[in-house]
C-alpha cells in the first residue's frame, strides 16, 4: 500500500492514460452525483410536507357543529346544534389519557379601535392551550393564563399583524384597545405560521368573551392535542369515539356528517406517512438503481482496461513479477480512480443542492440536503465496488500464461 514504486507506476499509467481514467472516473462521479442530488431532492419534498403540517398542532383533532341533516328521536332536520362549556368538560375529560392540550373556542368579528384607528377583527375566546395547538410564538409579553379566565380579565393577546395596522409605535403591551365597546389591555404579541390571516386574531379568555355576550356559554370549537404517544390509528379511533359521544349527548342521527363534524389531523398524517414511505421506497430504489448503474460502470471499464492492459502484465510477468504484486496494482489504480471521482461526485452534488436551495419551494421542494452518513455509504459501497471490479478481471489476467498475454493482440 505504501510502496513508493508502485504510486509512482501508477501515477504514471494515469499520466499515460488520461481518456481511460478520465472514463472510469466520469462513471464513480456521476453515480454519485445523481445519488446526492436525487436523495437531497427527496429530503426537500418531506421538509415540504412536514412544514405544511406544523402551522398547527400535528396530534390535533378539532371539534365543531353545525345543522342536522336528519330528524333523530322526534327532533326535527335542519336543527343547529350549538356546544357549550359543559360540552367541552365532557369531552375532554372522558379519557384523560389520551387528552394533551386542549381548548374551547368562542369565535367572533368585533370592532377594534385604538386611538384613530380601527378595523374589524376575528376575536377568539380561548384558554393557555391555545397557544400550544395553534402553534403560536410569542414576540412581546405573554399568552393567556389560567388566572386570566377564572377572574375573567380584560386581556389581550394581538397578533403580529394587528399590532402592524393598530399599534404602530412602540411595544402594545400594556396598552388599551377598544373591543366593540370594552377596554382591554394588550398582555402579549404573537406570530403564527399560518399567515397574516391568522396573525390578524385577537385571543381573549374565553370566559370573558362569553361574559361580553350576555353570560352565553356558547363554544364554536374545541380543540384537543391527543397524547402523542398514541399511533395515528389509536389517534382516528380516538377522534371517531369523541365524534360519537357528542352526537349521542346532543341527539345527531349517528348517519348524520353535519350536525357533528371531525377534523383529525392523525387522517392526514397517517395518510402523510404512508406517502413519505412510498416517496422513500421510491427515491431509495432510484437511487440504489443509479448506484448499481455506477457499479456496473465501473466493472466494463475495468474490464475494458485490463485486456487493455494484457500485454503489459505479461511483460511484467515475464520479467519476474508475481501475480499478487499485479493484481494489488491494478486494484490499487482502480481504488484511487474510485475515491478522487466519488470525492469530486459528492463535492459537485452538494454543491447543487446548496445553489438549489429554495428556488423549488414552488414545486414542494424546500431545504433540499442529504445526510453525510447516507453520502459515507453510497461512497463506501462505490470505492468497495471499484475495488472488487478491478480485482475480479485482473486477477484473471495475473492467471494467463506471460507467452499468451504477449501474443494477445
Amino acid at each position: 500500500m505504501f510502496d513508493l514504486d508502485r504510486w509512482q507506476e501508477i501515477f504514471s499509467s494515469i499520466r499515460s492514460n488520461v481518456l481511460r481514467t478520465v472514463l472510469s472516473g466520469f462513471t464513480v462521479a456521476l453515480g454519485l452525483f445523481i445519488f446526492v442530488v436525487l436523495f437531497g431532492i427527496g429530503k426537500g419534498l418531506q421538509n415540504a410536507f412536514t412544514e405544511g403540517f406544523a402551522r398547527d398542532a400535528q396530534n390535533l383533532i378539532t371539534i365543531y357543529t353545525g345543522k342536522t341533516t336528519m330528524a333523530y328521536k322526534g327532533l326535527q332536520s335542519d336543527r343547529t346544534v350549538t356546544m357549550n362549556n359543559d360540552d367541552y368538560d365532557f369531552l375532554i375529560n372522558a379519557d384523560k389519557d389520551k387528552v394533551g392540550d386542549a381548548s374551547p373556542r368562542y369565535t367572533t368579528s368585533l370592532m377594534v379601535k385604538y386611538g384613530k384607528e380601527s378595523g374589524t377583527y376575528q376575536v377568539n375566546g380561548a384558554e393557555p392551550g391555545e397557544k400550544v395547538i395553534e402553534n403560536r410564538k410569542m414576540l412581546d409579553g405573554r399568552y393567556l393564563t389560567d388566572m386570566d379566565l377564572q377572574r375573567k380579565q380584560n386581556v389581550a393577546v394581538i397578533g403580529r399583524m394587528v399590532q402592524r395596522d393598530l399599534i404602530k409605535n412602540g411595544s402594545p403591551v400594556g396598552k388599551d384597545l377598544n373591543i366593540n365597546g370594552t377596554m382591554f389591555k394588550v398582555v402579549g404579541v404573537f406570530s403564527d405560521d399560518g399567515g397574516d390571516w391568522d396573525e390578524r386574531h385577537i385571543a381573549v379568555p374565553i370566559t370573558t368573551l362569553q361574559q361580553m355576550k350576555k353570560g352565553s356559554d356558547t363554544v364554536s370549537t374545541v380543540y384537543i392535542a391527543y397524547n402523542e404517544k398514541m399511533s395515528p390509528e389509536e389517534a382516528i379511533k380516538y377522534g371517531d369515539e369523541l365524534k360519537d359521544r357528542l352526537k349521542s349527548r346532543k341527539n345527531v342521527a349517528p348517519d348524520d356528517e353535519n350536525g357533528v363534524r371531525v377534523w383529525n389531523n392523525a387522517k392526514n398524517m397517517n395518510e402523510t406517512f404512508q406517502f413519505m414511505a412510498v416517496l422513500t421506497i421510491i427515491v431509495g430504489f432510484i437511487g440504489l438503481g443509479t448506484l448499481l448503474a455506477g457499479i456496473i460502470g465501473i466493472s466494463n471499464i475495468m474490464v475494458y482496461i485490463v485486456k487493455e492492459r494484457t500485454k503489459e502484465i505479461g511483460v511484467r510477468k515475464a520479467i519476474g513479477a508475481k501475480p499478487r504484486s499485479i493484481v494489488a496494482l491494478i486494484v490499487q489504480e482502480s481504488v484511487v480512480i474510485t475515491v478522487v471521482s466519488g470525492i469530486v461526485g459528492v463535492g459537485v452534488g452538494v454543491l447543487a443542492l446548496s445553489l438549489i436551495g429554495d428556488s423549488l419551494e414552488e414545486y414542494f421542494i424546500k431545504s433540499p440536503s442529504v445526510g453525510w452518513v447516507t453520502i459515507f455509504m453510497a461512497f463506501i459501497a462505490l470505492v468497495f465496488s471499484g475495488l472488487i471490479a478491478g480485482f475480479v478481471p485482473a486477477y484473471r489476467a495475473s492467471r494467463i500464461k506471460p507467452i499468451e498475454a504477449l501474443r494477445t493482440e
